[in-house]
């Protein structure tokens, strides 16, 4: 019996064949997935950041102050000692009913602020002086250099005995405390100029007025901005020693009769007072330094 041929041509099925339907997928075969962009996978990083960043800021402090309301109210501590969150914000609110606290801000800002100008200006001028020119720093230098090791809080004796025990006591602590953070970081953003930029400088033919103003000083301003946020809270902090002098307003005055009467809520009230003063300083000046160097770059670990 001969085999079938079969031609080249088209085979002809018999209409009554069925097709041969092709196999069904598995259930566990693998299927195409979107893959997130990189762009998509950056931007969501971010946002996990920011998040994360937002609630350590704003959860450690509130787990701060539930466990001390907390050990308060377990009588870990005696309410003498440490008196609860509660019995603090009661004090905060008689303050601010009866409007000393609002006086006594207005006052203690004015003298941090009044002390913060005058010795930062004289440490901008001295560092400056000193950074620009040689004879500056001969002069100007030295004398700055053994003077800061000197704490403030020790010419404390000598300011009362040149300026009375009034406000000219009180300006001259805070005064001799911001001079030389002031001083040392516009100093040093001098001095830390790149030599290749005023060697770029000296071949455009640029005079020493221009090279100052259009390559030194923009140079140096980011280090001369860090001096005068370490500055603002170094006048926050001899602010607290200077308002213990005689002082009859003020933040220091509320905290001295606190103590008289063994009020230690509101000595407590106080400090946080200070505290808030400082942290809304620091805000300031990361405002003032991100509208002055828009194009610093940041650089941060996850």
């Amino acid at each position: 019996m001969n085999a079938p041929r079969f031609s080249s041509a088209t085979l002809e099925l018999d209409p009554g064949t069925p097709l041969e339907q092709p196999a069904p997928r598995a259930s566990g075969a693998q299927t195409l997935v979107e893959l997130p962009t990189r762009e998509r996978a950056r931007t969501t990083t971010l946002n996990w950041k920011l998040i994360r960043s937002r609630s350590l800021r704003v959860g450690v402090p509130i787990a701060i102050v539930v466990l001390w309301q907390l050990v308060s109210s377990l009588q870990l501590i005696a309410p003498e000692t440490l008196p609860p969150p509660t019995v603090i914000l009661a004090a905060l609110k008689e303050l601010v009913a009866d409007g000393e606290l609002q006086s006594a801000i207005g006052v203690s800002l004015a003298r941090a602020a009044t002390g913060l100008a005058i010795g930062g200006g004289i440490g901008l001028i001295a560092g400056l002086f000193a950074g620009l020119w040689r004879v500056g720093e001969e002069v100007v230098d030295a004398p700055l250099q053994m003077l800061r090791t000197i704490p403030f809080i020790a010419l404390i004796p000598l300011f009362i005995t040149w300026f009375g025990i009034g406000e000219g006591a009180k300006i001259a602590v805070i005064l001799a405390a911001t001079i030389f953070p002031m001083y040392l970081n516009t100093y040093a953003g001098v001095r830390g100029v790149d030599p290749k930029l005023l060697e770029a400088a000296t071949v455009f033919g640029l005079s020493s007025r221009q090279v100052a103003l259009r390559i030194i000083l923009p140079t140096a301003l980011p280090s001369i901005l860090v001096g005068l946020r370490y500055a603002s809270a170094v006048a926050l902090l001899a602010l607290v020693v200077a308002e213990q002098i005689n002082a009859q307003n003020g933040i220091g005055y509320i905290l001295v009769n606190a103590n008289q009467n063994q009020r230690a809520d509101i000595i407590i009230a106080g400090i946080l007072v200070y505290a808030a003063l400082g942290i809304l300083t620091d805000l300031i000046m990361r405002g003032l330094e991100h509208v002055a160097l828009p194009w610093r770059p940041r650089f941060e670990f996850a």
